[in-house]
């Protein structure tokens, strides 16, 4: 059971109630994800901001991949569940590149680069190399997607982290972090 309330959309804050519409209409359903963080009608508009921001970003395979790999840094269940989901139903990854996602890596050359160079700067709190950086580069990214990536694995890192403060309950397919991928 979550230790922070997760309000139902209807006892949710006034002011988060057309946010988390918005969110019922794309999905379908409201995560708990989201109507935790409408305990703070702030916290929840910075958040959207921050994410409709970022989901211009990469592509969504992309984005992704750096979620499932900096929620495994992480140690985060709730959003490693969550990004696993949406990557193989979302974003149509296969199993097997979820598997090397949660290993800070990809299949696929180019992403191989921006996975890796987020799970480095998830384990490691930004404080990345030089040879870091030009290995993401060497692969492609511009200046603005370097950004981009660590905006992303900031955006992750929020979630993680206040999953694992509200022990969130799991309302995705549960996958663990200590499970081998």
């Amino acid at each position: 059971m979550s230790r922070l309330a997760v309000p139902t959309v209807d006892d949710a804050p006034e002011a988060t109630k057309p946010t988390l519409g918005a969110i019922h209409k794309t999905l379908g359903v409201v995560p708990n994800l989201f109507r935790l963080i409408a305990n703070s009608p702030a916290a929840l508009a910075a958040f959207m901001g921050f994410q409709g921001a970022l989901a211009k970003t990469l592509d969504v395979k992309t984005r992704e991949r750096i979620a499932i790999a900096v929620a495994q840094v992480n140690g985060c269940d709730y959003c490693l569940s969550a990004h696993t989901y949406l990557g193989l139903n979302l974003a149509k990854i296969s199993p097997e590149e979820v598997a090397l996602n949660r290993k800070g890596a990809s299949g696929d050359a180019k992403a191989n680069a921006a996975v890796a160079f987020a799970a480095k700067v998830a384990k490691e709190r930004g404080h990345v190399s030089d040879a870091d950086i030009a290995a993401v580069r060497a692969a492609g990214f511009t200046e603005a997607q370097i950004v981009e990536i660590v905006g992303l694995v900031a955006e992750n890192t929020f979630t993680n982290y206040l999953n694992e403060v509200a022990k969130t309950d799991i309302d995705f397919p549960l996958v663990r972090v200590s499970e081998a991928a």
